[in-house]
Order: C-alpha cells, then structure tokens, then sequence
C-alpha cells in the first residue's frame, strides 16, 4: 500500500486531496502546513511519496525538498511537487533540488492518483508543460549547449532507440505516449529509458531532461 505525507499551506486542499488519496486506498500518514513541519514529519513516517507545495510561508517547496534528498535516510522517498505553475522559475528549481515530479493543483482525480502511484513505483510525473519550462529556463539561463568531453561520450553511449526515447522523454512525452508512438510496450520503454538513465548518469526524468537539452540532444 503506497504511503503518503501532504506539506500544503492551505487546509481546504489538503483536505481535498486526502479524500481522493484515501478513495484509492492510498495512505495519508500526516499533513503540514509549512516545509520546516513537513521535512520532521517525513523524517518520522518515511511515507513513500512526499506531495509538496511549492509556494508556502516559511520554509517552501524548494527548500524542503532540498533538505528531504540531502537525509540519507529519505533515500527511498519520493518526493511529487503540488502546483498551481507548470512553467515558471520553480519548476526547474524544484527538480534541481530532486523533485521526482509536478502534479498541477487542478488535476483530476485520477489523474492525481495515478502520478502518486507512479512516483511511488519510481517514475518520474513530469508534464509536457514541466519538461518544455525546464528547457525555455535553461535556454534563458545560458546554460552550454555544447557538452564537454565526458557528456559527450555518455551520449555517445546511447543506442539509436535510447537516444529517440530520450528525446521523446525531453519533449513531454510519457511512457505510454512513446509506447504508442512507436508500437511497442510501455515497458520496454521504461526498460530503454532506464538503461538511457544509467549510461547518462540522470537520477530522474528531470535531470534527463535537462542533460538532453546541454548535449543538443532536446530541440
């Protein structure tokens, strides 16, 4: 049973997304109304996928997922970031500090139960929106286009199937999109960008993303 902890200022929304959770029978081991509470009560359940607000009084999003991937004993936590943007400045910080994956506030039901449950099976709920903001902030930002020596041969690394899936994976696209698209299973897809990862050194979808883009592999 996937257990899980909601780090939300607003009550009225924790409310809300408990009562869908629980309806699946995903477990709320307990709520916070600010990161500082939150990351204390993570440390004491270890629930499976952290749900984080983003923008809370305080200590935010960004700083509590920080602090949960920097304690050893958080190592299996995920952590799945709740938001009202899709694409501005927070989203790329949140993955820089290890965010696992954005759910938008507006999601539907299931929609928000199934992103929880593939966090907690370890993949990464990353949108299309997410993965083209962390590519528009990258570009912004100035970050190398051109990958040094080391990136370069991990790339090189890739098969020709790894790389296309990669590239999909930094479009937006999700398994089951690029499982369609090519006929094929979703898991061999998650099997190909697996081994992509491993050969990348990417812990997730996230830092994927942003390696596709600093080796050209992203359009």
């Amino acid at each position: 049973m996937t257990t899980v902890v909601l780090i939300d200022d607003q009550g009225i929304v924790r409310a809300g997304i408990r009562g869908v959770l629980e309806s699946a029978d995903i477990t709320v081991l307990g709520e916070a109304q600010d990161g500082g509470i939150g990351v204390g009560l993570v440390r004491e359940v270890l629930p499976d996928v952290v749900l984080m607000d983003l923008r809370m009084p305080g200590i935010n999003g960004v700083e509590a997922t920080r602090r949960i991937r920097a304690d050893s004993s958080l190592a299996s936590t995920r952590v799945l970031v709740l938001t009202t943007f899709d694409g501005d400045a927070d989203v790329l910080a949140a993955l820089r500090a290890g965010a696992d994956g954005f759910i938008s506030k507006s999601a539907e039901p299931d929609e928000l139960i199934d992103a929880v449950e593939r966090t907690a099976a370890g993949e990464s709920s990353l949108s299309p929106r997410a993965s083209r903001a962390v590519t528009a902030h990258l570009a912004s930002e100035g970050e190398p286009r051109k990958p040094d020596a080391e990136l370069s041969a991990r790339v090189a690394s890739l098969t020709p199937r790894e790389r296309d899936f990669v590239i999909a994976a930094a479009t937006g696209a999700d398994n089951a999109e690029i499982a369609a698209a090519q006929s094929i299973s979703p898991f061999t897809v998650k099997t190909h960008l697996n081994r992509a990862m491993a050969k990348l050194e990417a812990r997730d979808r996230g830092q994927l993303v942003a390696i596709a883009y600093r080796s050209g592999l992203a359009p």
